[in-house]
């Protein structure tokens, strides 16, 4: 189970001891197993364990903005702590889902440098900032400043292209085979090795079996 509670007590319990932030996270899919009535439940168990934040780590982007608001609002309603999003960018679907999350109640959203980020990476921290501008939840992060950590790693990024995954923009196929950005882009170079890069679709088609079953 992918959200298995008792395995993170001790963890909890550890870090408390030493005084340190023990954030948990439920992982987001979708199946009728996973649904909004089974999140809350964990969120519950959790904040009773101890927890200090929640998060919703949906590694595959499926975060839709109208499953964001339901979820967070669900959650707000029944735990007092903390709520922190973590989504990928590669559906296209994450920015959107941000901002109805944090209109929901979210406190917490985790961005990339646009030099590095959108598509298996995260939403643009850039992006989200301006976003939020003249609005309640209004970062103050400097634009300006911002841009010139952007100009500095696009420079950076260069000198790892070697590195560079096929993963860099939107595929939408993830919200039917459901494999997470960091899950895909190792699959994409492991295919590779093996010289067999022309059956990642048909990998990725095995994937939906697998679910199923």
């Amino acid at each position: 189970d992918i959200n298995q509670i008792l395995h993170l007590k001790t963890s909890v319990q550890a870090f408390k001891k030493v005084g340190k932030h023990a954030e948990c996270a439920i992982s987001y899919t979708t199946s009728p197993v996973y649904d909004i009535a089974h999140f809350v439940g964990l969120a519950k168990e959790l904040e009773a364990m101890g927890c200090y934040t929640i998060a919703i780590k949906d590694m595959a982007g499926l975060l839709t903005p109208q499953s964001t608001g339901d979820l967070v609002k669900a959650l707000r309603s029944v735990i007092n702590l903390p709520i922190h999003l973590h989504s990928h960018a590669t559906s296209g679907l994450s920015a959107m889902s941000f901002l109805k999350g944090i209109e929901a109640g979210a406190t917490i959203v985790d961005t990339s440098n646009s030099s590095f980020g959108e598509g298996a990476s995260h939403s643009s921290t850039e992006s989200i900032v301006a976003a939020l501008q003249d609005t309640e939840y209004d970062t103050g992060i400097d634009l300006q400043a911002l841009q010139e950590i952007t100009a500095y790693f696009r420079d950076v990024r260069k000198k790892y292209w070697q590195f560079e995954s096929d993963f860099t923009g939107v595929d939408t196929r993830v919200l039917i085979n459901k494999v997470p950005g960091g899950m895909i882009s190792n699959l994409s170079n492991q295919l590779k090795e093996q010289d067999e890069l022309d059956r990642r679709d048909e990998v990725l088609g095995e994937n939906q079996s697998v679910r199923k079953e």
